[in-house]
């Protein structure tokens, strides 16, 4: 439990401390945000805001994680190893994305393929290596499942080992996407992500205290989960990195976290719920990455179905995601923390419904 704290700590005081720094040298090199021309037109007094501020809030979390590792003397586990591999790899591609904006000035970085290419690579080395007998403890539990899983996983769909990778990048390019559409608002993604992995280090430590692996689970059905402890490190960890970050990236924002963060972001929630068998429930936490998913596929469509039927095609929000389109009737602050109230409800519910189905025994 030490670690936990000592990672959430540590990374949060990097996080505090190098955002600041980070903010005077990319404004000196030239590292400023361009900005779409159809969003809000609030948005266009944030051209040229400092952006990449993700490339802090990764190296705050791995280094919060590792220096808690090095001070409690523990061996990093495979969960974690695996869940940072994800992490810094899709970083990784939104660094480059993120460079490419900068270094041609336009507000549209690696093409979308390519991104997804990029996504791709690093989901498959992930699910393949989740999935290996090379990573099995001496209990036989991989780092991944399997089996679908809500809360836990569902015994009777048990899957072959090629539609679980599929199903793991398919999970690890949609909640990576699903946060880089919610990083459109200062603070929004920042804060949202502090109160998901914030929950997540909940699950994990309960999970731990209910291990399969203990002997003195007296209430319950335990938890089939490789290295829970380990992963609450790195949720915590990151929790805290986002804390920090949100000091600077609140409205008015100082610094943008840029692809480079809500890549990874996401891609490191869709690690932790494949490798907590939380998968579904993923989905309640979530819930606002959701919405702003789901409203940019219902414009996407709404507007190709009624220009094939009419010849024009219409809208159903202003704009997409929907954040922006209640930009367009309130401040942004007031968007930003409805929307971080909605995220606190979707949280609150999540962690009802994992603790309820312990108390059920079920």
């Amino acid at each position: 439990m030490r670690a936990i704290l000592l990672a959430g700590g540590i990374s949060l005081l990097i996080s505090l401390i190098g955002t600041r720094y980070a903010i005077r040298q990319f404004t000196k090199m030239g590292y400023g945000q361009e900005v779409r021309d159809d969003g809000p037109t609030s948005h266009h007094v944030k051209r040229g805001t400092p952006t990449m501020g993700g490339v802090v809030l990764i190296g705050a979390s791995v280094v919060g994680y590792f220096a808690a590792k090095l001070i409690t003397m523990t061996t990093p586990s495979a969960s974690a190893l695996l869940l940072l591999l994800l992490f810094v790899g899709t970083g990784l591609v939104g660094f480059l994305d993120d460079f490419i904006k900068i270094y041609k000035q336009r507000s549209l970085g690696l093409r979308s393929k390519a991104k997804i290419v990029g996504q791709t690579v690093v989901g498959l080395a992930f699910g393949i290596l989740a999935l290996s007998p090379l990573l099995e403890d001496d209990r036989g539990q991989r780092p991944a499942s399997f089996s679908l899983s809500f809360i836990r996983d569902f015994d009777s769909f048990v899957l072959p080992a090629v539609v679980v990778v599929l199903l793991i990048l398919l999970m690890v390019i949609a909640t990576s996407n699903a946060t880089n559409l919610t990083d459109g608002a200062d603070g929004l993604l920042t804060g949202c992500s502090v109160m998901v992995f914030g929950a997540y280090t909940i699950v994990n430590i309960w999970q731990n205290n209910q291990w399969c692996r203990l002997e003195d689970i007296t209430y319950g059905k335990c938890y089939e989960v490789r290295d829970p402890l380990d992963l609450a490190v790195i949720a915590a960890a990151i929790t805290g990195a986002c804390f920090g970050f949100l000091w600077w990236n609140a409205a008015p924002a100082q610094i943008f976290m840029g692809d480079t963060g809500s890549l990874a972001l996401g891609a490191a929630l869709a690690g932790l719920a494949i490798l907590t068998r939380t998968e579904l429930l993923l989905i309640v936490l979530g819930g606002v990455f959701v919405m702003e998913t789901v409203s940019v596929m219902l414009q996407v469509t709404w507007f190709k179905a009624t220009r094939r039927l009419t010849g024009t095609g219409k809208r159903l929000f202003r704009i997409a995601p929907i954040h922006h389109h209640f930009e367009m009737i309130w401040e942004e602050v007031t968007v930003v923390i409805r929307f971080w109230i909605l995220a606190g409800l979707c949280v609150a519910g999540g962690l009802g419904i994992f603790y309820a189905e312990w108390v059920a025994g079920t």
